[in-house]
């Protein structure tokens, strides 16, 4: 018996493997897809979603990508794995992605080949959006200059094609190698990490989707759940998997806050921070309380 079986869910809900089933669509994330369509709607040629590792970018990728109506768009996603590669290498996926067949060796014939799909692509009444996952890996100059480049592939009344980079904070180094593209992004957004009560909801929607009937998580847990996964949502899999783990081993079908606790110390998980009392943080900066009655009483005085 796993623990699958123990807790009685259809499958493992805490999987880190990209799964578009299991999408959460939380305050930031709809926000951040609402933008990124409008990118891809009103072809601004290039939008940034930037996020720390673990924020949930490449989900929330294939999420836009499933989201773009083909009657519309072609779309097409491209990850990249490796930072060796070479703009020839950039130029023929891309070619690829937007069904380009029977793609020429030559990189300006490549280019050309593209150039005649997208007008295809627009003729058909459809534009074209390439989402690139990883896009920090792309730390060259050359390659930054390739994107500039196809951006430049227009018409007098829009562009032809539209990219949105999803990456690490690093990627805002790699368009400054480039600055007419940095000059091009119309639209960045950063997701950040998520708020105890997202958290919880995050935790419980997984859980719903994975068969779950009583969770087991109850609400002083997930509080230790977020304070030790920093609202990070890999972190969060991470450390509820090994939890449930645990609970299974030990024969018990709720996860308390001090096994939360112990299995995050194990994983070498820093909690956050307790705030200070009054939701202060301490230090020099904070403003001193003003007292009204005293200030009252002293302009009393003076009248006296």
């Amino acid at each position: 018996m796993s623990y699958k079986d123990f807790f009685q869910l259809r499958e493992l809900p805490f999987s880190n493997a990209p799964d578009a089933r299991y999408y959460f669509n939380s305050s930031q994330h709809s926000q951040a897809l609402l933008r990124l369509k409008h990118a891809a709607s009103a072809n601004v040629g290039l939008a940034v979603l930037v996020g720390d590792i673990g924020a949930g970018k490449t989900t929330l990728a294939r999420h836009l990508l499933d989201d773009l109506d083909e009657r519309e768009f072609e779309s097409a996603l491209l990850v990249i794995v490796h930072s060796s590669i070479t703009s020839e290498w950039l130029l023929r996926k891309i070619a690829a992605q937007l069904g380009v067949e029977g793609i020429p060796e030559g990189k300006i014939e490549t280019l050309a080949a593209i150039y005649h799909r997208l007008l295809n692509i627009k003729e058909e009444g459809r534009k074209a959006v390439v989402l690139i996952d990883e896009a920090q890996m792309l730390a060259s100059r050359e390659i930054m200059e390739e994107f500039r480049g196809l951006l430049n592939l227009e018409v007098p009344e829009r562009k032809l094609i539209s990219f949105v980079f999803f990456g690490l904070p690093e990627i805002e180094e790699n368009l400054r190698l480039d600055p007419p593209l940095a000059q091009r992004v119309a639209l960045r957004y950063r997701l950040g990490p998520l708020g105890e009560a997202a958290t919880e909801q995050y935790v419980r929607h997984r859980l719903s989707l994975a068969g779950a009937g009583q969770p087991p998580f109850g609400p002083e847990a997930i509080a230790q759940v977020h304070r030790y996964a920093r609202g990070t949502p890999r972190l969060i899999n991470t450390l509820c998997d090994n939890a449930l783990l645990e609970a299974y081993l030990a024969g018990s079908r709720e996860v308390g806050a001090d096994l939360v606790e112990r299995v995050a110390l194990d994983l070498g998980l820093e909690p956050l921070p307790p705030p200070d009392e009054g939701g202060e943080s301490a230090g020099a900066g904070r403003r001193p309380r003003i007292d009204l009655a005293e200030i009252d009483r002293f302009l009393e005085s003076l009248t006296k």
